[in-house]
């Protein structure tokens, strides 16, 4: 057997994965954090001013890879979601409904940093705005997935369910991200683009790429994290974690 598709079989396995998070969810928040800080620190004391916005522009530091994030979490958690639905893989019904609170989080961070960044450039704290709205219809999807699962004593089953909304919402997604493209909108349009040039300065972008990838670090640990509290919860009363809890004490 291939030894990457092994491991991934390995993986599988509860004992296997509870020893494979607890050893590498302090490296995603610890790398996670590191990188954030420096991209914070660049953020509020290298790149100057904007021209029209001033240093109330910084804020998007942190608002645009919360943003970012909580759609990238949104996807995974339904990539996972469609994995278990279809092969019934326990693990990725763990790690996508892990995903759910982590995403809410950033979706909270985005909405609540986008009101201040707007109270100043807009004259308010809230505007219907299309990207506004859709992200906090993205805000509920998270918390209806949250609460279907935690609504269903049956893991599994409850799993499933708050799987399959995660995979019907996923349409949304295209809608936040096009919104400011195919509405007329208060929101910024597209200043940062993957491919093509972006509209914000050289100098501005790398502190910028430095929180985009704190945050996915940081997101790593925490996903891992979660899940083995999940995968825990699950395997409760079973030899290995007897064991482990033993061993813990």
């Amino acid at each position: 057997m291939n030894p990457l598709i092994r491991w991934f079989h390995k993986l599988g396995s509860p004992p296997y994965f509870d020893r494979f998070a607890a050893r590498w969810a302090p490296w995603g928040y610890g790398l996670g954090l590191l990188v954030m800080l420096w991209g914070a620190y660049g953020a509020l004391f290298v790149v100057p001013a904007d021209y029209q916005q001033g240093d109330s522009f910084r804020i998007l530091y942190i608002h645009v890879p919360s943003a970012w994030m909580s759609m990238f979490v949104f996807g995974l958690m339904a990539f996972y979601a469609a994995i278990a639905l279809v092969w019934r893989i326990k693990l990725c019904e763990i790690l996508a409904m892990a995903c759910a609170p982590i995403g809410a989080g950033f979706t909270l961070v985005t909405l609540v940093t986008g009101a201040i960044w707007g109270k100043p450039m807009w004259g308010t704290w809230w505007d219907w705005d299309p990207r506004l709205t859709t992200e906090l219809i993205l805000l509920f999807l998270y918390l209806g997935v949250i609460g279907l699962y935690n609504a269903i004593d049956d893991r599994r089953a409850a799993a499933r369910a708050a799987g399959l909304l995660a995979i019907v919402g996923v349409v949304l997604l295209p809608v936040i991200r096009y919104s400011v493209v195919w509405w007329n909108s208060l929101h910024q349009g597209q200043t940062i683009r993957v491919f093509g040039e972006s509209s914000l300065h050289g100098s501005m972008i790398e502190p910028l790429v430095w929180m985009l990838v704190g945050t996915k670090l940081w997101f790593v640990g925490a996903l891992l994290a979660r899940a083995r509290a999940d995968n825990l919860r699950r395997e409760g009363g079973k030899a290995w974690v007897t064991q482990l809890a033993g061993g813990a004490r």
